[in-house]
């Protein structure tokens, strides 16, 4: 998957300041009904932000690359606890899709 550019960060975090957290891993870390729900909320909203728990910024940062490797998405900014992350859908859902919901913030 080609890096993300820019521009397209850009209107991502645009996008994601609107979002919740949708994902949230805790203390038992990234366990297989973690890592199906992050998928399948990656498939369905393509954008999305996901909390990661602890407070060992070391272990956190483990976890979140972790997070990133299997999910297979792009991060499009870290802060703190919260990740925004991106995959373009295979096949949209443009009742679900958070690219769609907020195509209002696109210039």
């Amino acid at each position: 998957m080609p890096a993300l550019t820019t521009h397209e960060r850009k209107r991502l975090r645009r996008i994601g300041h609107e979002l919740s957290p949708i994902v949230m891993i805790g203390n038992h870390g990234l366990s297989d009904g973690v890592i199906e729900e992050l998928r399948r909320a990656l498939a369905d909203h393509e954008l999305i932000k996901v909390k990661v728990a602890g407070e060992d910024r070391e272990l956190r940062q483990t976890l979140i690359d972790s997070v990133i490797e299997v999910s297979g998405a792009d991060v499009v900014q870290q802060v703190g606890k919260i990740i925004l992350m991106f995959k373009k859908a295979e096949k949209r859902n443009v009742h679900l899709s958070n690219l769609v919901r907020f195509a209002h913030l696109d210039d």
